[in-house]
């Protein structure tokens, strides 16, 4: 979600100590199934490689505890005969221009999966030098 200017000034009040740089960026959410694969390795691991060889400052992967996709096969870590493929999302929060240069390549790497991408406006803090 965007900050609005009511919401930028509260943070500025808030951390005035600290300094704060917003930038606009882009987030990708990919959606897979952990036993995706991509050359041999787990795609999740491929995509995070991908984006770290690419310059991105940040990356995370969250294993769902259940889930299903267009098939509606239901996998659940509840039941073992049912965890056998559980629910991955990769997000990736970065600069607009690098996300679009990385799009090419995940398009071709998330073969059966989904991927959404939303703007965000990214907010970096720190000590004030």
């Amino acid at each position: 979600c965007l900050l609005s200017k009511s919401n930028r000034k509260r943070i500025t009040t808030r951390m005035a100590t600290k300094r704060i740089v917003l930038r606009a960026g882009k987030r990708i959410c990919i959606f897979v199934g952990e036993g995706e694969e991509w050359h041999g390795k787990p795609l999740y691991l491929a995509i995070l490689e991908l984006a770290r060889h690419a310059g991105v400052a940040g990356a995370t992967v969250t294993r769902g505890v259940e889930g299903f996709g267009p098939g509606h096969h239901l996998t659940t870590d509840r039941l073992p005969d049912l965890a056998d493929n559980l629910p991955l999302q990769i997000e990736i929060i970065e600069q607009a221009e690098l996300v679009d240069t990385l799009l090419p390549q995940l398009d071709k790497m998330v073969q059966r999966g989904m991927m959404t991408i939303s703007p965000v406006e990214i907010v970096t803090t720190g000590n004030v030098q």
